[in-house]
């Protein structure tokens, strides 16, 4: 049986980490883990956008998200940084061999560090068609979840 799991690297807006509370719990993630500065509940603004998620998807918060990755992947969980680099394979486009799966979400601005990058076994990105180059962080969580989990389901 596959599993999904999330580490949120350094997440600075809480209505994004409530979001991302949100849309986990409706994909099937297993658990999240709340690393760096990431906010964590119980907050207000955390919870005026999870409704209520933060009580139905496992959750931990983690300082160091280095860490919080290797102990992932020696627990044979496969890396996927969501991130736009030289090496992102399109993430409508791509195979996922692994059953058991970290996605890795990085901060607003900055994205994944270079520390998770190296890493990750994959990087992954939405195509980008219009004069944006990025997506909100949540937006694009729920665009990975859902893809992800379609491509688990189908093999």
């Amino acid at each position: 049986m596959s599993e999904i799991v999330v580490i949120l690297e350094n997440i600075r807006s809480l209505h994004n980490v409530g979001s991302i509370f949100r849309t986990a719990d409706s994909a099937g993630i297993k658990k999240l883990y709340l690393c760096g500065y990431t906010g964590s509940p119980p907050d207000r603004r955390i919870e005026k956008v999870s409704l209520g998620a933060e009580d139905s998807i496992k959750w931990e918060s983690v300082k160091n998200p280095v860490l919080c990755a290797e102990t992932l992947k020696k627990e044979g969980f496969s890396l996927l940084s969501l991130e736009q680099t030289s090496h992102s394979q399109n993430i409508f486009k791509t195979t996922i061999h692994s059953e058991k799966l970290a996605l890795i979400l990085g901060n607003e601005v900055e994205g994944v560090s270079k520390e998770l990058l190296n890493l990750s076994d994959l990087h992954l990105e939405i195509p980008m068609h219009g004069k944006k180059g990025s997506l909100n962080v949540s937006v694009a969580a729920g665009i990975a979840f859902y893809q992800i989990s379609e491509k688990l389901k189908n093999k």
